[in-house]
């Protein structure tokens, strides 16, 4: 038995709180990006990257146009030190990016993370201090006076020294387990910070309010920023940031509904990846502003590449199901799923639109380097007639009668169902073509010749395999198909009636090949359609109704 009660509420809910973020119904612009990928995220893996990767994974960040990149923890090892070094000796910063580095409020580690950034052109230095109830009666076992003691004193050293090394770097302060302090001693040591580094509108200080550990549901923490923003001395000169984890999986909702109560910036990783359950993941906050029409401010335009070189160089595993970015997460196996975007994306080609309305299709995948053809819609046994039809006339250009989708859709199906999985797009066009396409199991057209009369009868002379015979049968009729359809009916004894056909060009071009599709109905009332493809659209007119008949001499249709 599992037992709730050993449980209890860590969090501090405001008192009385203004809620003005409910008032709001999206975020209207892209917030400050920092990506902690190379710190918080690489801390968390189970084999941290190498220099060389490192290298690799800043340059990516970089081509994506994060603007502030926290590169590490220079104090921590030799390996992190190297890697800040080598990024400021080989000049791997662009002008336009601003790297920050992580340093605890003790002398030697300020000194150490200071010297390792000597040469360096824009950096944020990040200070922090533990501030929650658990950890200061578990962990340092000290009052409220002590830490906000540790704080301030961190803070005094932390300007003296940079001051010292004559840094025009920028400062930045988390009460590191904001979200298990009491709001009203978090904004007391927020603020003996604040008042010792007097930020001003030109040099402004960033205010991290981390969601170390997820301890309540989002619209608590959003009252939790609210409360800070409205109360933080030199609010002018302060950039609010969060950092949420994702221990209760709302970290992306404790983001955009924290931007809504005030952030203005967000820290946070690709695909989430960090300690526990991970951090905000980027890419979904990212694209999720995209998809309201909000610029982002940052290239996701090939998520396919950008989650390639994420798992080579963490080992980690973007997940089917990932935001955005998963295998499958554009993928309708449903049939009214894919009928819906079958239709909708027609719809689209009509109207010429402008915006993006598809149904179960919240950004165009193309947007973010996919295809509808590979990864939107997915054959399965589960699939649907519509979206087979869209897979054959996207993909390979064959554009099915509107009659003929649903026996083609089962045939399809029955396939899949048959061998327990999915069928890739060149699986559906053998299954397409093996079942419908110049059948000749039972007769076979070796050759014909058509005359014309001048009362533009047409005389057909058609040659024919069956049963390893080869003979020759004649007929006339009011138009060549018309004609072959006579004599197989009478000279071959073969009964059918109601033949109807369609035929368009495979593709463009001189040299292009052509697909008729015939149906013909049997004695026994079945409907049974046939496909032909030939350069010469009366070979595949012919070759069609040979199909359809010999796929009626099988007992298919």
């Amino acid at each position: 038995m599992m037992q709730a009660g050993k449980y209890t509420r860590q969090f501090f809910p405001i008192a009385n709180p203004t809620r003005n973020w409910a008032t709001k119904t999206y975020v209207e612009q892209a917030p400050i990006w920092c990506s902690v990928d190379l710190r918080d995220g690489n801390q968390a893996l189970m084999t941290p990257m190498r220099l060389e990767e490192k290298l690799e994974f800043f340059k990516m960040l970089v081509r994506i146009g994060f603007k502030e990149i926290e590169v590490g923890f220079p104090a921590a090892s030799e390996t992190e030190y190297t890697f800040l070094r080598t990024l400021i000796e080989q000049d791997l910063i662009p002008d336009d990016v601003t790297i920050q580095v992580l340093t605890q409020s003790r002398n030697h580690i300020i000194r150490k993370t200071f010297e390792a950034l000597k040469g360096c052109k824009h950096a944020i230095v990040h200070l922090y201090n533990a501030t929650s109830v658990a950890q200061r009666e578990q962990v340092f076992r000290k009052s409220k006076a002590e830490i906000l003691q540790i704080a301030t004193d961190g803070a005094k050293l932390f300007q003296h020294i940079a001051e010292e090394n004559g840094s025009n770097f920028r400062y930045e302060y988390s009460p590191e387990s904001f979200t298990g302090t009491e709001p009203e001693f978090a904004l007391e040591v927020c603020n003996a910070v604040l008042d010792v580094w007097q930020p001003t509108p030109d040099r402004k200080v960033i205010i991290n309010l981390p969601v170390t550990v997820e301890l309540s549901s989002p619209h608590v923490y959003a009252d939790q920023v609210e409360y800070m923003c409205n109360h933080l001395h030199h609010r002018e000169s302060v950039l609010v940031s969060l950092h949420p984890h994702n221990d209760r999986g709302c970290a992306i909702a404790d983001s955009e509904l924290g931007l809504l109560a005030g952030a203005d910036r967000i820290e946070g990783t690709l695909f989430g990846n960090g300690e526990r359950t991970g951090n905000a993941d980027i890419i979904t906050l990212a694209l999720n502003l995209y998809a309201q029409g909000v610029d982002p401010q940052l290239d996701f335009s090939d998520l396919p590449a950008i989650a390639e070189v994420y798992e080579r160089l963490t080992r980690m595993q973007v997940t089917d199901r990932q935001p955005y970015a998963g295998k499958l997460v554009f993928a309708a196996f449903s049939g009214s799923h894919q009928d819906a975007i079958a239709k909708g994306m027609k719809w689209r080609d009509e109207q010429q639109c402008e915006q993006w309305t598809v149904p179960y299709l919240p950004i165009d995948p193309k947007d973010v380097g996919r295809s509808y053809e590979t990864d939107v819609i997915r054959i399965n046994s589960q699939s649907g007639k519509g979206g087979i039809g869209y897979l054959l006339e996207h993909r390979f250009g064959y554009i099915l009668p509107i009659a003929m989708r649903e026996e083609v859709g089962y045939a399809v199906k029955c396939v899949s169902d048959r061998n327990h999985t999915e069928l890739s797009p060149d699986a559906v066009l053998k299954v397409f073509t093996d079942t419908y396409v110049n059948r000749d199991t039972y007769i076979r057209m070796v050759d014909y010749h058509f005359v014309r009369s001048e009362s533009h009868v047409i005389t057909v002379t058609l040659t024919v395999e069956q049963t390893g015979m080869i003979q020759d049968v004649v007929a006339v009729g009011n138009g060549r198909l018309d004609a072959v359809s006579n004599a197989l009916k009478e000279q071959l004894n073969i009964r059918f009636s109601d033949l109807t056909y369609e035929e368009h060009a495979l593709t463009k071009g001189s040299s292009s090949q052509a697909i008729t599709y015939v149906s013909i109905k049997t004695e026994d009332g079945r409907t049974v359609w046939g496909a032909g493809i030939h350069d010469d659209i009366i070979a595949s007119s012919i070759n069609a109704l040979f199909s359809a008949v010999n796929r009626s001499m099988e007992g298919e249709g």
